[in-house]
């Protein structure tokens, strides 16, 4: 089985380490935002489409790494 590389899996935690960062200062209240990985990976792949299919910055294992699964 494919893994990723140390490098790839810090950057994987960078970007969704950001995008719970982003939510936590767009919040306008003062309850806590619990980091919930389903809500962090609906954003990410918005945000991914943008940098990746429409601005065209890089592929989608240079934004966010990942290891394909085989059915």
């Amino acid at each position: 089985m494919e893994e990723l590389t140390g490098r790839q899996i810090e950057r994987k935690e960078y970007v969704d380490d950001a995008i719970f960062n982003l939510i936590q200062e767009l919040n306008p209240t003062s309850r806590e935002i619990e980091f919930d990985m389903e809500i962090i990976g609906e954003i990410r792949e918005q945000i991914q489409y943008c940098i990746v299919e429409r601005l065209k910055l890089c592929d989608e294992m240079t934004f966010s790494p990942y290891v394909e699964r085989k059915s």
